[in-house]
């Protein structure tokens, strides 16, 4: 393609700057941390290399793959993480984006096994229930592919949910994991997530019997922002 410009250009400049808000915003450190973007016309995304340093990335480092990974363009290795993402692409219609950090309080929930009670209306404010948390990763799922397997493990906490409508979770042991109907929704998702797990953290620590929010409280703030009568922000 020498001479001319990458067809895959816009697509990797909105994957590059998606992952420059993980640092940013505080969600990942040193080379912690990855965001893909999916151009779902063309059945590709755009990835962060695996290894590299927020601030040694460019836009020319991001690597593009088929939903199947195979490497459509880049010079780089991309995400160790890729095989998860991909899963969640192929198996969920309508996200755009996916991230996974290693930010601290939501991190310190996946590593507790717990997922993250609905305790006030600013965790109902963006879901009704509470942040679900996946399985502990058996040791023969260990054994075969583990990022794809990582995959399975959030497919399974799945089953009974949309994951559009909660568009995060908890990987036990291990860390998080957003996704949204663009790579930009994505990544406030992961930074919404981190707030509600350390909100619910300051929570149990001032009142370890803290209770869940009431149901009628639940359902007001999520309405007033998501439901078919939403009325927070402007039209």
């Amino acid at each position: 393609m020498t001479g001319l410009a990458s067809p895959y250009s816009a697509l990797k400049e909105r994957a590059w700057a998606a992952n420059q808000e993980i640092p940013k915003r505080g969600l990942a450190i040193y080379t912690f941390g990855n965001v893909s973007a999916l151009d779902a016309a063309r059945g590709v995304i755009a990835i962060k290399p695996s290894g590299v340093p927020y601030d040694q990335l460019t836009v020319d480092d991001m690597v593009v793959l088929d939903l199947d990974g195979n490497l459509v363009e880049g010079k780089l290795r991309p995400s160790s993480d890729t095989a998860t993402h991909l899963l969640l692409y192929r198996t969920w219609k309508g996200i755009g984006g996916v991230v996974h950090t290693h930010s601290s309080y939501a991190t310190g929930w996946a590593q507790a096994r717990l997922p993250i009670p609905i305790y006030g209306t600013t965790h109902a404010d963006h879901l009704d229930e509470d942040v679900p948390c996946t399985a502990v990763m058996s040791d023969e799922a260990v054994a075969r592919d583990y990022e794809l397997e990582t995959g399975h493990q959030i497919l399974a906490c799945f089953q009974d949910r949309d994951p559009l409508h909660t568009p995060m979770v908890l990987v036990a042991g291990h860390a998080p994991f957003t996704w949204g109907e663009t790579p930009e929704k994505a990544v406030y998702n992961a930074a919404v997530l981190e707030e509600l797990a350390k909100m619910a953290f300051l929570t149990r620590t001032l009142n370890e019997d803290a209770s869940r929010l009431p149901s009628t409280l639940i359902r007001k703030h999520y309405e007033r922002k998501h439901g078919k009568g939403a009325y927070y922000g402007q039209k």
